[in-house]
Protein backbone atom coordinates (compact mmCIF):
# COMPACT_ATOMS: atom_id res chain seq x y z
CA UNK A 1 0.00 0.00 0.00
CA UNK A 2 1.29 3.45 -0.87
CA UNK A 3 1.37 5.98 1.97
CA UNK A 4 0.11 9.47 1.19
CA UNK A 5 -0.54 11.62 4.27
CA UNK A 6 -3.29 13.56 2.52
CA UNK A 7 -5.02 10.29 1.68
CA UNK A 8 -4.92 9.42 5.39
CA UNK A 9 -7.73 11.95 5.90
CA UNK A 10 -9.77 10.36 3.10
CA UNK A 11 -9.32 6.93 4.64
CA UNK A 12 -10.42 8.14 8.07
CA UNK A 13 -13.43 9.86 6.47
CA UNK A 14 -14.36 6.54 4.89
CA UNK A 15 -14.07 4.63 8.18
CA UNK A 16 -15.51 7.27 10.55
CA UNK A 17 -17.48 9.65 8.33
CA UNK A 18 -19.75 11.05 11.06
CA UNK A 19 -17.16 11.27 13.84
CA UNK A 20 -16.16 14.80 14.89
CA UNK A 21 -12.73 15.47 13.38
CA UNK A 22 -12.16 19.14 14.17
CA UNK A 23 -13.47 21.94 16.31
CA UNK A 24 -12.13 25.26 15.04
CA UNK A 25 -12.53 27.24 18.26
CA UNK A 26 -12.08 30.77 16.87
CA UNK A 27 -14.55 30.19 14.04
CA UNK A 28 -16.82 28.17 16.36
CA UNK A 29 -17.24 25.59 13.63
CA UNK A 30 -17.25 21.80 13.92
CA UNK A 31 -16.39 19.34 11.15
CA UNK A 32 -17.05 15.64 10.85
CA UNK A 33 -14.38 13.64 9.04
CA UNK A 34 -16.58 13.54 5.95
CA UNK A 35 -17.02 17.32 6.01
CA UNK A 36 -13.33 18.04 6.59
CA UNK A 37 -12.36 15.74 3.75
CA UNK A 38 -14.88 17.34 1.40
CA UNK A 39 -13.56 20.83 2.24
CA UNK A 40 -10.04 19.55 1.61
CA UNK A 41 -10.98 18.17 -1.80
CA UNK A 42 -12.54 21.50 -2.81
CA UNK A 43 -9.33 23.23 -1.72
CA UNK A 44 -7.31 20.77 -3.80
CA UNK A 45 -9.33 21.62 -6.90
CA UNK A 46 -8.74 25.33 -6.24
CA UNK A 47 -5.00 24.77 -5.93
CA UNK A 48 -5.05 22.94 -9.26
CA UNK A 49 -6.89 25.91 -10.77
CA UNK A 50 -4.14 28.15 -9.30
CA UNK A 51 -1.55 26.11 -11.18
CA UNK A 52 -0.25 23.84 -8.40
CA UNK A 53 1.03 20.48 -9.56
CA UNK A 54 3.02 17.57 -8.14
CA UNK A 55 6.33 18.69 -6.62
CA UNK A 56 5.44 22.38 -6.45
CA UNK A 57 6.03 24.10 -3.12
CA UNK A 58 3.02 25.70 -1.42
CA UNK A 59 3.65 28.10 1.47
CA UNK A 60 1.18 28.36 4.37
CA UNK A 61 1.20 31.68 6.24
CA UNK A 62 -1.88 31.12 8.37
CA UNK A 63 -2.97 31.21 11.97
CA UNK A 64 -4.35 27.95 13.34
CA UNK A 65 -7.65 27.33 11.56
CA UNK A 66 -9.64 24.83 9.56
CA UNK A 67 -8.15 26.45 6.44
CA UNK A 68 -4.67 25.57 7.65
CA UNK A 69 -5.63 21.91 7.78
CA UNK A 70 -7.57 21.84 4.52
CA UNK A 71 -4.74 23.56 2.62
CA UNK A 72 -2.18 21.23 4.22
CA UNK A 73 -4.07 18.07 3.30
CA UNK A 74 -5.05 19.40 -0.13
CA UNK A 75 -1.42 20.10 -0.97
CA UNK A 76 -0.41 16.64 0.26
CA UNK A 77 -3.12 14.94 -1.79
CA UNK A 78 -1.90 16.69 -4.94
CA UNK A 79 1.66 15.51 -4.34
CA UNK A 80 2.85 19.08 -3.89
CA UNK A 81 5.12 20.08 -1.00
CA UNK A 82 3.98 22.14 1.99
CA UNK A 83 6.20 24.92 3.33
CA UNK A 84 4.82 25.89 6.78
CA UNK A 85 5.77 29.50 7.51
CA UNK A 86 6.36 30.97 10.95
CA UNK A 87 4.01 33.98 11.01
CA UNK A 88 6.22 35.67 13.62
CA UNK A 89 8.92 36.28 11.04
CA UNK A 90 9.40 39.64 9.34
CA UNK A 91 9.21 40.12 5.56
CA UNK A 92 12.97 39.80 4.97
CA UNK A 93 13.06 36.48 6.80
CA UNK A 94 10.04 35.17 4.89
CA UNK A 95 11.54 36.30 1.60
CA UNK A 96 14.61 34.14 2.20
CA UNK A 97 12.52 31.04 2.99
CA UNK A 98 10.18 31.54 0.03
CA UNK A 99 13.08 31.98 -2.38
CA UNK A 100 15.23 29.21 -0.90
CA UNK A 101 12.36 26.70 -1.06
CA UNK A 102 11.20 27.81 -4.50
CA UNK A 103 7.67 28.30 -3.23
CA UNK A 104 5.33 29.12 -6.14
CA UNK A 105 1.97 29.41 -4.33
CA UNK A 106 1.23 31.09 -1.01
CA UNK A 107 -1.91 30.66 1.11
CA UNK A 108 -2.04 33.53 3.59
CA UNK A 109 -4.35 34.91 6.24
CA UNK A 110 -5.81 38.40 6.42
CA UNK A 111 -3.62 39.19 9.44
CA UNK A 112 -0.56 39.03 7.21
CA UNK A 113 -1.92 40.94 4.20
CA UNK A 114 0.44 43.89 4.71
CA UNK A 115 3.51 41.66 4.95
CA UNK A 116 2.41 39.60 1.94
CA UNK A 117 1.72 42.73 -0.12
CA UNK A 118 5.29 43.81 0.67
CA UNK A 119 6.56 40.40 -0.50
CA UNK A 120 4.36 40.49 -3.61
CA UNK A 121 5.79 43.87 -4.55
CA UNK A 122 9.33 42.47 -4.48
CA UNK A 123 8.74 40.60 -7.74
CA UNK A 124 11.49 38.12 -8.60
CA UNK A 125 12.88 38.16 -5.06
CA UNK A 126 10.46 35.25 -4.54
CA UNK A 127 9.15 32.67 -7.01
CA UNK A 128 5.52 32.98 -5.85
CA UNK A 129 3.10 33.19 -8.78
CA UNK A 130 -0.20 32.33 -7.08
CA UNK A 131 -1.50 34.13 -3.99
CA UNK A 132 -4.51 32.73 -2.10
CA UNK A 133 -6.14 34.91 0.55
CA UNK A 134 -8.03 33.61 3.61
CA UNK A 135 -10.24 36.24 5.26
CA UNK A 136 -12.97 38.81 4.75
CA UNK A 137 -13.60 39.03 0.99
CA UNK A 138 -14.08 42.79 1.14
CA UNK A 139 -10.42 43.20 2.14
CA UNK A 140 -8.93 40.77 -0.37
CA UNK A 141 -5.90 42.15 -2.23
CA UNK A 142 -6.56 42.44 -5.96
CA UNK A 143 -3.65 40.16 -6.86
CA UNK A 144 -4.98 37.24 -4.78
CA UNK A 145 -7.63 34.52 -5.14
CA UNK A 146 -10.23 34.28 -2.39
CA UNK A 147 -9.49 30.87 -0.86
CA UNK A 148 -12.81 30.37 0.97
CA UNK A 149 -15.16 31.77 -1.69
CA UNK A 150 -13.43 30.17 -4.64
CA UNK A 151 -12.91 26.74 -3.07
CA UNK A 152 -16.64 26.65 -2.21
CA UNK A 153 -17.34 26.74 -5.97
CA UNK A 154 -15.34 23.56 -6.57
CA UNK A 155 -16.60 19.98 -6.46
CA UNK A 156 -15.31 17.75 -3.62
CA UNK A 157 -13.67 15.32 -6.03
CA UNK A 158 -11.03 13.07 -4.47
CA UNK A 159 -7.69 13.76 -6.25
CA UNK A 160 -5.77 10.81 -7.65
CA UNK A 161 -2.83 9.85 -5.42
CA UNK A 162 0.34 10.77 -7.32
CA UNK A 163 2.86 11.07 -4.47
CA UNK A 164 3.77 8.65 -1.70
CA UNK A 165 6.61 7.03 0.17
CA UNK A 166 9.82 9.02 -0.08
CA UNK A 167 8.21 11.84 -2.07
CA UNK A 168 8.48 15.12 -0.18
CA UNK A 169 5.56 16.07 2.07
CA UNK A 170 6.86 19.28 3.62
CA UNK A 171 9.91 21.47 4.12
CA UNK A 172 9.91 23.00 7.60
CA UNK A 173 12.48 25.70 8.21
CA UNK A 174 14.47 25.83 11.41
CA UNK A 175 17.05 28.48 12.27
CA UNK A 176 20.59 27.44 11.46
CA UNK A 177 23.71 27.80 13.57
CA UNK A 178 25.26 29.84 10.75
CA UNK A 179 22.41 32.34 10.95
CA UNK A 180 20.49 31.15 7.87
CA UNK A 181 17.39 28.95 8.27
CA UNK A 182 17.63 25.37 7.03
CA UNK A 183 14.74 23.55 5.39
CA UNK A 184 14.11 20.19 7.05
CA UNK A 185 12.73 17.74 4.49
CA UNK A 186 10.11 15.20 5.53
CA UNK A 187 8.42 12.70 3.27
CA UNK A 188 5.10 10.91 3.43
CA UNK A 189 7.00 7.93 4.87
CA UNK A 190 8.89 9.84 7.56
CA UNK A 191 5.65 11.50 8.70
CA UNK A 192 3.87 8.13 8.74
CA UNK A 193 6.59 6.60 10.91
CA UNK A 194 6.46 9.60 13.27
CA UNK A 195 2.73 9.01 13.70
CA UNK A 196 3.28 5.29 14.19
CA UNK A 197 5.96 5.61 16.86
CA UNK A 198 4.03 8.39 18.63
CA UNK A 199 0.65 6.68 18.68
CA UNK A 200 2.03 3.28 19.72
CA UNK A 201 3.99 4.80 22.62
CA UNK A 202 1.71 7.48 24.05
CA UNK A 203 -1.61 6.79 25.78
CA UNK A 204 -3.75 7.77 22.79
CA UNK A 205 -6.95 6.12 21.67
CA UNK A 206 -9.85 6.43 19.25
CA UNK A 207 -12.29 9.05 20.44
CA UNK A 208 -9.70 11.04 22.40
CA UNK A 209 -10.19 14.79 22.36
CA UNK A 210 -6.88 16.62 21.90
CA UNK A 211 -6.42 20.34 22.57
CA UNK A 212 -3.91 22.23 20.43
CA UNK A 213 -2.99 25.85 21.26
CA UNK A 214 0.45 25.53 19.59
CA UNK A 215 1.12 27.17 16.19
CA UNK A 216 0.82 24.66 13.39
CA UNK A 217 4.04 25.80 11.72
CA UNK A 218 5.82 23.86 14.53
CA UNK A 219 6.33 20.11 14.28
CA UNK A 220 5.28 19.87 17.94
CA UNK A 221 1.79 21.00 16.91
CA UNK A 222 1.65 19.51 13.42
CA UNK A 223 2.53 15.88 14.16
CA UNK A 224 0.04 15.52 17.06
CA UNK A 225 -2.63 17.21 14.92
CA UNK A 226 -2.07 14.58 12.24
CA UNK A 227 -2.02 12.00 15.02
CA UNK A 228 -5.64 12.74 15.92
CA UNK A 229 -6.58 11.64 12.40
CA UNK A 230 -4.26 8.64 12.59
CA UNK A 231 -6.05 7.32 15.71
CA UNK A 232 -9.53 8.66 14.95
CA UNK A 233 -9.81 11.42 17.55
CA UNK A 234 -11.08 14.98 17.71
CA UNK A 235 -8.73 17.92 17.25
CA UNK A 236 -9.76 20.98 19.30
CA UNK A 237 -7.77 23.69 17.54
CA UNK A 238 -7.20 27.10 19.11
CA UNK A 239 -6.28 30.05 16.91
CA UNK A 240 -3.74 31.18 19.50
CA UNK A 241 -2.84 30.44 23.10
CA UNK A 242 -5.03 31.98 25.81
CA UNK A 243 -4.46 30.46 29.29
CA UNK A 244 -7.98 31.14 30.57
CA UNK A 245 -9.55 29.84 27.37
CA UNK A 246 -7.49 26.65 27.57
CA UNK A 247 -8.93 25.89 31.01
CA UNK A 248 -12.45 26.64 29.79
CA UNK A 249 -12.05 24.35 26.78
CA UNK A 250 -10.53 21.57 28.86
CA UNK A 251 -13.82 21.52 30.77
CA UNK A 252 -16.41 22.27 28.09
CA UNK A 253 -14.81 20.09 25.37
CA UNK A 254 -14.03 17.18 27.71
CA UNK A 255 -10.35 17.29 26.76
CA UNK A 256 -8.32 14.10 27.32
CA UNK A 257 -4.83 15.26 26.34
CA UNK A 258 -2.73 17.91 24.63
CA UNK A 259 0.76 19.39 24.32
CA UNK A 260 1.80 22.77 25.71
CA UNK A 261 5.30 24.20 26.14
CA UNK A 262 6.41 24.91 29.75
CA UNK A 263 5.81 28.66 29.40
CA UNK A 264 2.18 27.96 28.50
CA UNK A 265 1.75 25.69 31.51
CA UNK A 266 3.25 28.39 33.73
CA UNK A 267 0.77 30.98 32.43
CA UNK A 268 -2.10 28.53 32.99
CA UNK A 269 -1.11 28.02 36.62
CA UNK A 270 -1.21 31.78 37.19
CA UNK A 271 -4.87 31.98 36.15
CA UNK A 272 -6.08 28.62 37.43
CA UNK A 273 -9.25 28.85 39.52
CA UNK A 274 -10.16 25.49 41.12
CA UNK A 275 -13.75 26.64 41.58
CA UNK A 276 -14.23 27.30 37.86
CA UNK A 277 -11.67 25.22 35.97
CA UNK A 278 -12.63 21.55 35.93
CA UNK A 279 -10.47 18.93 34.25
CA UNK A 280 -12.02 15.57 35.11
CA UNK A 281 -11.55 14.14 31.60
CA UNK A 282 -7.82 14.94 31.30
CA UNK A 283 -5.61 11.83 31.42
CA UNK A 284 -2.35 13.67 30.75
CA UNK A 285 -0.77 16.76 29.24
CA UNK A 286 2.52 16.66 27.40
CA UNK A 287 5.20 19.32 27.59
CA UNK A 288 8.55 19.89 25.91
CA UNK A 289 10.48 22.18 23.52
CA UNK A 290 12.25 23.70 26.55
CA UNK A 291 13.65 22.58 29.91
CA UNK A 292 10.78 21.54 32.20
CA UNK A 293 11.14 22.67 35.83
CA UNK A 294 10.38 19.93 38.33
CA UNK A 295 8.25 22.33 40.46
CA UNK A 296 6.00 22.80 37.41
CA UNK A 297 5.36 19.07 37.15
CA UNK A 298 4.73 18.93 40.91
CA UNK A 299 2.29 21.87 40.77
CA UNK A 300 0.16 20.10 38.17
CA UNK A 301 0.23 16.86 40.11
CA UNK A 302 -1.05 18.83 43.09
CA UNK A 303 -4.18 19.79 41.14
CA UNK A 304 -4.62 16.29 39.73
CA UNK A 305 -3.10 16.55 36.23
CA UNK A 306 -0.29 14.26 35.12
CA UNK A 307 2.43 15.90 33.05
CA UNK A 308 4.66 13.92 30.68
CA UNK A 309 7.85 15.34 29.22
CA UNK A 310 8.78 14.88 25.57
CA UNK A 311 12.01 15.48 23.67
CA UNK A 312 12.16 15.80 19.94
CA UNK A 313 13.30 17.88 17.02
CA UNK A 314 12.03 19.14 13.69
CA UNK A 315 14.58 16.75 12.17
CA UNK A 316 12.88 13.77 13.89
CA UNK A 317 9.40 14.86 12.74
CA UNK A 318 8.72 15.30 16.47
CA UNK A 319 9.38 12.11 18.44
CA UNK A 320 12.63 11.11 20.16
CA UNK A 321 12.06 10.49 23.90
CA UNK A 322 9.07 10.68 26.23
CA UNK A 323 8.28 10.01 29.88
CA UNK A 324 5.20 8.11 30.92
CA UNK A 325 3.00 9.99 33.41
CA UNK A 326 3.99 7.54 36.17
CA UNK A 327 7.68 8.31 35.60
CA UNK A 328 7.33 12.08 35.43
CA UNK A 329 7.96 12.59 39.15
CA UNK A 330 9.96 9.42 39.78
CA UNK A 331 12.44 10.45 37.08
CA UNK A 332 12.06 14.21 37.51
CA UNK A 333 14.31 16.11 35.15
CA UNK A 334 14.43 13.26 32.64
CA UNK A 335 12.94 13.47 29.18
CA UNK A 336 12.25 9.75 29.36
CA UNK A 337 13.05 6.80 27.14
CA UNK A 338 12.96 6.50 23.37
CA UNK A 339 9.61 6.07 21.62
CA UNK A 340 8.62 2.51 20.72
CA UNK A 341 9.95 2.49 17.16
CA UNK A 342 12.79 4.93 17.77
CA UNK A 343 16.40 4.29 18.79
CA UNK A 344 18.28 6.78 20.98
CA UNK A 345 21.86 6.61 22.24
CA UNK A 346 24.41 8.96 23.82
CA UNK A 347 27.90 8.93 22.31
CA UNK A 348 31.36 10.31 22.86
CA UNK A 349 33.04 12.58 20.26
CA UNK A 350 34.67 9.47 18.70
CA UNK A 351 31.25 7.88 18.18
CA UNK A 352 31.55 5.21 20.85
CA UNK A 353 28.60 4.78 23.16
CA UNK A 354 28.80 6.47 26.56
CA UNK A 355 28.65 4.53 29.79
CA UNK A 356 25.59 5.12 32.00
CA UNK A 357 25.56 8.69 33.41
CA UNK A 358 28.45 9.75 31.15
CA UNK A 359 27.89 12.97 29.19
CA UNK A 360 27.79 12.84 25.43
CA UNK A 361 25.77 13.79 22.33
CA UNK A 362 22.27 12.48 21.68
CA UNK A 363 21.82 10.47 18.49
CA UNK A 364 18.42 9.37 17.17
CA UNK A 365 17.49 6.74 14.58
CA UNK A 366 14.14 5.69 13.12
CA UNK A 367 11.92 5.72 10.07
CA UNK A 368 10.81 9.23 11.01
CA UNK A 369 14.20 10.92 10.66
CA UNK A 370 14.35 13.69 8.04
CA UNK A 371 15.56 13.03 4.52
CA UNK A 372 17.99 15.91 4.93
CA UNK A 373 18.20 19.69 4.61
CA UNK A 374 16.82 21.28 1.45
CA UNK A 375 19.68 22.35 -0.85
CA UNK A 376 22.18 21.83 2.01
CA UNK A 377 24.13 18.62 1.30
CA UNK A 378 27.01 19.65 3.57
CA UNK A 379 24.71 20.31 6.53
CA UNK A 380 22.91 17.03 5.80
CA UNK A 381 26.20 15.12 5.80
CA UNK A 382 27.15 16.71 9.12
CA UNK A 383 23.85 15.69 10.76
CA UNK A 384 23.06 12.29 9.22
CA UNK A 385 25.72 9.61 9.60
CA UNK A 386 25.20 5.85 9.20
CA UNK A 387 21.45 6.26 9.67
CA UNK A 388 21.76 8.27 12.90
CA UNK A 389 20.75 11.88 13.39
CA UNK A 390 23.38 13.81 15.36
CA UNK A 391 21.23 16.22 17.36
CA UNK A 392 23.93 18.48 18.79
CA UNK A 393 22.28 18.10 22.20
CA UNK A 394 24.33 17.01 25.19
CA UNK A 395 22.85 14.50 27.64
CA UNK A 396 23.39 11.52 29.90
CA UNK A 397 21.49 8.24 29.87
CA UNK A 398 21.06 6.37 33.14
CA UNK A 399 21.25 2.61 33.72
CA UNK A 400 17.55 2.19 32.89
CA UNK A 401 17.69 4.08 29.60
CA UNK A 402 16.24 7.39 30.80
CA UNK A 403 17.73 10.41 29.02
CA UNK A 404 18.59 13.66 30.80
CA UNK A 405 19.28 16.60 28.47
CA UNK A 406 22.14 18.66 29.92
CA UNK A 407 23.06 21.30 27.42
CA UNK A 408 22.59 22.31 23.81
CA UNK A 409 25.89 21.76 22.14
CA UNK A 410 24.88 24.14 19.37
CA UNK A 411 24.10 26.94 21.87
CA UNK A 412 20.47 27.16 20.82
CA UNK A 413 18.18 29.30 22.99
CA UNK A 414 14.56 28.20 23.51
CA UNK A 415 12.31 31.16 24.25
CA UNK A 416 8.64 30.39 24.86
CA UNK A 417 9.02 27.16 22.89
CA UNK A 418 10.61 28.91 19.90
CA UNK A 419 14.10 27.92 18.75
CA UNK A 420 16.46 30.91 18.67
CA UNK A 421 19.97 30.49 17.32
CA UNK A 422 22.48 33.07 18.58
CA UNK A 423 24.30 33.32 15.25
CA UNK A 424 21.24 34.85 13.59
CA UNK A 425 21.06 37.61 16.20
CA UNK A 426 24.83 38.09 16.15
CA UNK A 427 24.74 38.67 12.39
CA UNK A 428 22.21 41.47 12.84
CA UNK A 429 24.13 43.14 15.70
CA UNK A 430 27.39 42.97 13.75
CA UNK A 431 25.78 45.07 11.01
CA UNK A 432 25.70 47.99 13.46
CA UNK A 433 28.74 50.20 12.71
CA UNK A 434 29.53 50.84 16.39
CA UNK A 435 30.09 47.13 17.18
CA UNK A 436 33.43 45.31 17.08
CA UNK A 437 32.23 41.86 18.05
CA UNK A 438 29.32 40.20 19.80
CA UNK A 439 28.14 36.95 21.32
CA UNK A 440 24.57 36.05 22.26
CA UNK A 441 23.67 33.66 25.08
CA UNK A 442 20.46 32.57 26.76
CA UNK A 443 19.51 33.89 30.19
CA UNK A 444 16.73 32.68 32.49
CA UNK A 445 13.31 34.26 32.00
CA UNK A 446 10.37 33.66 34.32
CA UNK A 447 8.00 34.43 31.47
CA UNK A 448 9.61 32.69 28.50
CA UNK A 449 11.99 30.14 30.01
CA UNK A 450 14.96 31.71 28.27
CA UNK A 451 15.65 35.03 26.55
CA UNK A 452 18.59 36.23 24.43
CA UNK A 453 21.28 38.42 26.04
CA UNK A 454 23.63 40.28 23.70
CA UNK A 455 27.22 40.70 24.87
CA UNK A 456 28.91 43.40 22.83
CA UNK A 457 32.40 44.83 22.40
CA UNK A 458 32.13 48.49 21.39
CA UNK A 459 33.85 50.15 18.47
CA UNK A 460 32.03 53.42 19.17
CA UNK A 461 32.52 54.39 22.84
CA UNK A 462 29.17 56.23 22.78
CA UNK A 463 27.21 53.11 21.76
CA UNK A 464 24.33 52.45 24.18
CA UNK A 465 22.21 49.44 25.08
CA UNK A 466 19.15 51.20 23.69
CA UNK A 467 20.88 51.75 20.33
CA UNK A 468 21.70 48.06 20.00
CA UNK A 469 18.16 46.99 20.89
CA UNK A 470 16.60 49.48 18.47
CA UNK A 471 18.93 48.27 15.71
CA UNK A 472 17.48 44.77 16.08
CA UNK A 473 13.87 45.92 15.83
CA UNK A 474 12.29 45.05 12.48
CA UNK A 475 15.25 42.88 11.47
CA UNK A 476 14.32 39.93 13.64
CA UNK A 477 11.08 38.37 14.83
CA UNK A 478 10.15 39.68 18.27
CA UNK A 479 10.90 36.38 20.03
CA UNK A 480 14.46 36.52 18.67
CA UNK A 481 15.19 40.03 19.84
CA UNK A 482 17.68 40.39 22.71
CA UNK A 483 16.07 41.59 25.94
CA UNK A 484 19.27 43.17 27.28
CA UNK A 485 22.80 44.14 26.29
CA UNK A 486 26.01 43.95 28.31
CA UNK A 487 29.27 45.55 27.20
CA UNK A 488 32.69 43.99 27.79
CA UNK A 489 36.24 44.70 26.60
CA UNK A 490 36.86 41.36 24.91
CA UNK A 491 34.88 38.21 24.19
CA UNK A 492 36.74 35.11 25.43
CA UNK A 493 37.54 32.69 22.63
CA UNK A 494 39.26 29.32 22.24
CA UNK A 495 42.35 28.85 20.03
CA UNK A 496 40.18 28.29 16.95
CA UNK A 497 38.41 31.61 17.54
CA UNK A 498 35.07 30.26 18.77
CA UNK A 499 33.43 32.31 21.51
CA UNK A 500 33.56 30.56 24.89
CA UNK A 501 29.87 30.92 25.64
CA UNK A 502 30.12 28.62 28.63
CA UNK A 503 32.45 31.19 30.23
CA UNK A 504 30.08 34.01 29.29
CA UNK A 505 27.14 32.20 30.89
CA UNK A 506 29.15 32.02 34.11
CA UNK A 507 30.21 35.66 33.89
CA UNK A 508 26.64 36.88 33.35
CA UNK A 509 24.86 34.29 35.50
CA UNK A 510 23.15 37.01 37.54
CA UNK A 511 21.44 38.60 34.53
CA UNK A 512 17.78 37.59 34.36
CA UNK A 513 15.28 38.34 31.62
CA UNK A 514 11.66 39.44 31.97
Amino acid sequence: MTINIGNLLARRAHVNAKMEALYDVAADRRYTYAELNAETNRAAQLLVRAGVKKGDRVGLLLMNSAEYLTSFFATAKLGAVIVPLNWRLVADELEFILKDSGTTALVFGAEFAATVSDLQSRGAKTDVRSWLYVGDSTNKPEYALDYVTESAKEQPIEPAVTASGDDLLYIMYTSGTTGLPKGVMHSHNTQYWALSTMCTTADLGQGDRYINPMPMFHVGALTPALGTIFIGGTHVLMRAFDPVKVWELIDSERINNGLLVPAMLQFMLLVHDPAKHKHEHVRWLLTGAAPVPVPLIEAYYAIGIEISQVYGLTETCGPACVTSPSDALLKAGSTGKSFLMTDVKVVRPDGTECAPNESGEVLVRGGHIMLGYWNRPDATADSLKDGWLHTGDGAIMDEEGYVYIQDRIKDMIISGGENVYPAEIENVIMSLPGVTETAVIGIPSQKWGESPLAIVVKKDPDLTEDAVLKHCEGKLARFKQPVAVRFIDVIPRNPSGKALKKDLRVQFKDVVGP
